[in-house]
């Protein structure tokens, strides 16, 4: 048994390696310089050692995904219990999933590498799932007609709001948000509320 607990420890110390140099490569050089090969050089083990762990670079970013969706998700939902109002509840998340984007930003690039998930992938990954749920649960208590079809596109005209305010700014060399860029934000999302039920 205490060889078992050992290998399997050393297992997640293996995997979690993999994905800090990941990160690591990603914040230096970008995902598109990640290759299986650089990370198995990186941490000093051979190649089907890290194959063992991930098939592919794409599950690589799977694991970064569901990871990454997890963080904001528990980000979401903490901000949210802080306020009664819904209204204060979106404002507030708006301003916690931009200040998440930038405290993780090697992992929400790669949450988001290919762009917003397709509804397909979302529906496959439970950590979307959840995210998406907390939002869409604050829009609907705003909504006076609340039917599935509406709340869902307003769904993905606040996560297109969210997701292109912060990926514009993340392409400023800065990389931080200002306080203009946070007004940008607040001035969207409370147009967003204004206009919620038209």
């Amino acid at each position: 048994m205490l060889v078992k607990n050992d290998r399997q420890k050393q297992k997640e110390l293996t995997k979690n390696s993999i994905l800090q140099v990941a990160e690591e490569i990603v914040l230096q050089e970008g995902w598109q310089a990640v290759s299986m090969r650089k990370i198995a050089e990186a941490i000093g083990y051979s190649l089907p050692v890290v194959y063992n762990h991930f098939e592919s670079k794409d599950a690589i970013q799977e694991e970064f995904v569901k990871n990454g969706f997890n963080m904001l998700a528990l980000d979401m939902q903490s901000t949210k219990e802080k306020f009664q109002e819904p209204e204060q509840q979106l404002i507030q998340m708006a301003l916690s999933y931009y200040d998440f984007a930038f405290r993780n930003s090697a992992y929400y690039k790669m949450m988001f590498g290919l762009g917003i998930p397709s509804c397909q992938k979302a529906r496959e990954i439970k950590e979307i799932c959840n995210f998406s749920s907390i939002l869409i649960n604050t829009i609907s208590s705003l909504m006076e007609d609340a039917d599935e079809q509406r709340k869902f596109l307003k769904f993905h005209t606040l996560w297109s709001i969210l997701h292109g305010l912060t990926s514009i700014n993340m392409v400023n060399l800065t990389a931080a948000p200002d306080e203009m860029q946070q007004q940008i934000l607040l001035d969207a999302i409370q147009g967003f509320i204004k206009n919620i039920n038209r």
